[in-house]
């Protein structure tokens, strides 16, 4: 859900050229599969497109050149120790509960997956806005 938010916001702020965004599990339990129907439902009745999106799991590999990796929650955050310098959790921009686990609502009621959006919503809002600071203070240093 992360991956389809973040990834329009950046669109509706121009900078869909600019910042690169791909997803992955830490996990292979779920790899080419698409995202689970609820959640896919959720994003399509807030009007993302959801159906491009495939489970992928994330290569140590290629972090190389990746400026930053966002975990959604604890366990994520340790599996990937070490894979960049730059991990965090991604309600480490969340404006609301800074720093805490994104939930996994698959276990839950379509609630879980509405409140997951909610707090995606507004985590990938503050980070676009950072990121469009970011790239803006990067351009003027070139001049």
């Amino acid at each position: 859900m992360a991956h389809v938010v973040l990834e329009a916001a950046l669109v509706d702020a121009g900078l869909a050229g600019a910042v690169e965004v791909t997803s992955s599990g830490t996990g292979d339990w779920h790899v080419g599969n698409r995202m689970d129907r609820r959640a896919a439902a959720t994003l399509t009745a807030a009007g993302y497109d959801a159906s491009r999106h495939r489970a992928r799991q994330f290569d140590p590999s290629s972090a190389q050149g990746i400026d930053l990796v966002l975990a959604m929650d604890g366990d994520n955050l340790a599996d990937l120790g070490g894979v960049s310098p730059r991990v965090m959790l991604f309600r480490a921009f969340d404006p609301v509960g800074t720093g805490g686990d994104v939930p996994d609502p698959y276990y839950g009621g379509d609630a879980g997956f509405e409140e997951v959006l909610t707090m995606v919503e507004r985590t990938s809002g503050t980070l676009v806005d950072l990121l469009s600071d970011a790239l803006a203070r990067s351009r003027e240093g070139r001049r």
